[in-house]
């Protein structure tokens, strides 16, 4: 990843790290890049941030800037950008949130016209540009200058596209949504009412500055309370762009992303469509998803932190379902990215079909108790190359007997070593984590 885009995009506190400057060139690169033998062709979506409204403004002058014609969708979550982008033959999309981060944060996620987050090669290409290092594109005058259009037209059909993948009414239903005050305030009650359920909404009234605030997949605390209050069949709750979903059962109880791995994994093996027979996972997935999966005979792989580590694994060798514990889950029959209203759906598919709460369905994974500690520190590289640190991983895991794992990366975008454990009790995670923690504390005392 280069020092702008990481592996969701360039994110950063608006104003500041990500700056309108930054979006009008990024606009005025990509209108120059997809721009051939004819205009590029780029639509725009982005979620509720006060800060959206500027950098959306200002990517559409520099689109415009170069020649290029900008396609507005407003409001709305960032699986209808890459669904839009991918139906509707656009060059390029573009999604302006920083999901599940405050307010004050913002970002931008750039699409491929084939509905898949762009490859590095060109936001390398976008990067050398902010940085001085392309020569200024052209600016189109006159007749050649681009335009701007609204096109909430290509919302309403996502919408629509969801509605057509529902293979039964939710008419008996009572369901729970969670909008975290973002891209879904304005959609998810219109798609779920369609299909004829009962609808509590929540979080679906934004004002700029409360995306992700006290709501949402991030603080399932409210969603759980109004699942309870109400008795609800179930409830599902997104992140600020949609891309995320996570649940809560009819006892109140969570269902993390990698619950609904195992039980629409586990389903769609029953009804012959687990294609490769096998379950996409990151290497932050809990061991109990594993156990359950190797239960139902189902093979698992891992692959790095990020859905779209997820989504290549997908795709090079034909798997059909994947996602990580925070509930970004693909299905990739049906699209190219995580997407948190689809998640929902297809969770609701598996009750109906099958006949039972989602508490059963649940049952049959064993979720492990996780602890994860967060170590500040500089030297990232030599602590994890450390011999004595390899060595004291190995010996804790070697002490839990195959009934436990210790995980420790560095993160990709902080200067923080994260140390997670999991065991058969809270009190021997915490134990674990503590002892390899104050290991790479001492270790980074040492450089």
């Amino acid at each position: 990843m280069g020092h702008y885009f990481g592996t969701d995009g360039f994110r950063g506190e608006a104003g500041k790290v990500l700056t309108a400057e930054h979006a009008y060139k990024i606009g005025r690169y990509l209108g120059y890049l997809f721009s051939k033998d004819r205009p590029c062709r780029a639509v725009i979506g982005k979620d509720t941030r006060r800060s959206g409204y500027m950098l959306e403004y200002a990517l559409v002058a520099g689109l415009t800037a170069s020649g290029a014609d900008a396609y507005l969708l407003h409001v709305t979550t960032t699986p209808s950008v890459a669904y839009v982008t991918k139906h509707d033959n656009f060059d390029v999309g573009i999604m302006i949130s920083a999901s599940h981060n405050p307010f004050y944060d913002n970002g931008i996620k750039l699409i491929s016209a084939e509905g898949e987050k762009m490859n590095e090669d060109m936001t390398d290409e976008i990067e050398a540009y902010l940085d001085g290092l392309r020569p200024e594109p052209p600016l189109m005058i006159g007749e050649k200058i681009g335009t701007a259009h609204d096109y909430a037209i290509g919302r309403n059909r996502y919408i629509a596209y969801l509605i057509s993948l529902a293979t039964r009414s939710f008419k008996s239903l009572r369901i729970g949504l969670d909008c975290a005050n973002g891209s879904t305030w304005n959609i998810a009650r219109a798609v779920f009412e369609a299909l004829g359920a009962k609808v509590y909404v929540i979080g679906d009234d934004p004002n700029g500055i409360n995306i992700n605030q006290n709501c949402g997949s991030t603080h399932i605390e409210s969603l759980k309370e109004l699942v309870l209050r109400e008795q609800l069949d179930c409830g599902f709750a997104f992140d600020g762009d949609a891309d995320r979903c996570l649940a809560i059962d009819d006892k109140g109880e969570l269902v993390t992303g990698d619950h609904i791995l195992y039980l629409c994994g586990s389903f769609m093996k029953e009804k012959g469509e687990l294609y490769q027979n096998t379950v996409v996972s990151t290497v932050m997935s809990n061991i109990g998803l594993y156990e359950a999966l190797k239960n139902q005979d189902i093979a698992s792989e891992k692959t790095a932190v990020g859905d779209r580590f997820v989504y290549e694994c997908m795709r090079e060798n034909g798997y059909v379902i994947g996602g990580e514990e925070s509930g970004h889950i693909i299905f990739s029959k049906y699209a190219t990215t995580g997407d948190g209203l689809l998640t929902a759906l297809k969770v609701v598919e598996v009750m109906l079909e099958k006949k039972a709460p989602l508490s059963r369905l649940k049952s049959g994974m064993r979720l492990y108790p996780q602890y994860l500690k967060n170590v500040r520190v500089i030297h990232k590289k030599e602590i994890l190359a450390s011999e004595e640190l390899k060595n004291a991983i190995q010996n804790e895991e070697n002490a839990l007997g195959g009934k436990g794992r210790i995980l420790v990366r560095a993160s990709g975008t902080e200067p923080l070593i994260r140390v997670m454990a999991e065991a058969e009790t809270d009190a021997l995670c915490h134990e674990v984590v503590d002892k390899i923690a104050a290991l790479v504390t001492a270790l980074e005392a040492s450089f």
